[in-house]
């Protein structure tokens, strides 16, 4: 990978091999979510909207290339989660996929073919007690999850995108600007975030609307407008940890 198409987190993303990594191990970093410690916002999948929903406002953002994608918003102000403590612990019963997946990762290869990779970086590897990558040179069980758990990522993914897409075609994204009023009087401003407009919603084609409860659209929606309302549990958590 070229350095300045880096993913989020990964540092130095190698593929793996089953004759140069054979001994490898992994286990979970010692550091636990640090490395996630100064996310702000993390892309979810559709298939996500449902558990992130319930503790995470998730709002909409545009690529460079206008690729049109959902993010748990994490913080009210730059490099902070308020999800992760001192200890490097995430605190919300949900885990976005994306943290879930580093240090692994798919790039892709000839052929259509994609290829598992890992950050270099990631301090979770041969430790004492690890799970091992390969035995007798072939995939572990701990491989085969890792390897099916990113593709499985890689379809949703694709379907996120076709998601987005039909989010921006129909015109039902508006851009809105919000402000977080701390009780001692410091405020956060949150700008240019991406949401559904409900009263376009409310105003689609009785076709339109019938296809988006049947696609499922419908539900993703609603749990994209229900999340807002975790815009207060950002508050109540940053209000906690300035005491």
């Amino acid at each position: 990978m070229e350095q300045q198409n880096m993913p989020l987190f990964y540092q130095n993303p190698v593929a793996l091999n089953k004759e140069a990594h054979a001994d490898m191990t992994v286990s979970p970093s010692p550091e636990g979510y640090r490395f996630a410690a100064s996310t702000r916002a993390i892309m979810i999948a559709a298939v996500e909207f449902f558990d992130a929903g319930r503790q995470f406002p998730i709002i909409f953002s545009a690529s460079t290339d206008g690729t049109i994608f959902p993010v748990a918003l994490l913080g009210l102000e730059e490099n902070e989660n308020l999800f992760v403590d001192v200890e490097g612990v995430w605190t919300a019963p949900y885990v976005p996929a994306y943290i879930r997946r580093y240090p692994f990762i798919t790039t892709d290869g000839s052929e259509g073919q994609t290829t598992v990779c890992f950050d270099e970086a990631f301090d979770g590897f041969d430790l004492e007690g690890g799970l091992p990558l390969f035995e007798d040179g072939e995939p572990t069980e701990k491989t085969r999850e890792i390897q099916a758990f990113l593709q499985d990522y890689l379809l949703q993914i694709q379907q996120t995108k076709a998601f987005g897409s039909m989010l921006l075609d129909a015109g039902l994204l508006k851009q809105i600007d919000a402000q977080a009023n701390m009780a001692d009087g410091k405020s956060y401003a949150l700008n240019g975030m991406l949401v559904v407009d409900e009263q376009k919603l409310t105003q689609m084609a009785d076709v339109d609307i019938v296809k988006m409860f049947r696609n499922g659209s419908m539900a993703l929606v609603y749990a994209h407008l229900l999340s807002l309302r975790n815009f207060t549990t950002l508050i109540n958590l940053k209000a906690k940890r300035e005491g």
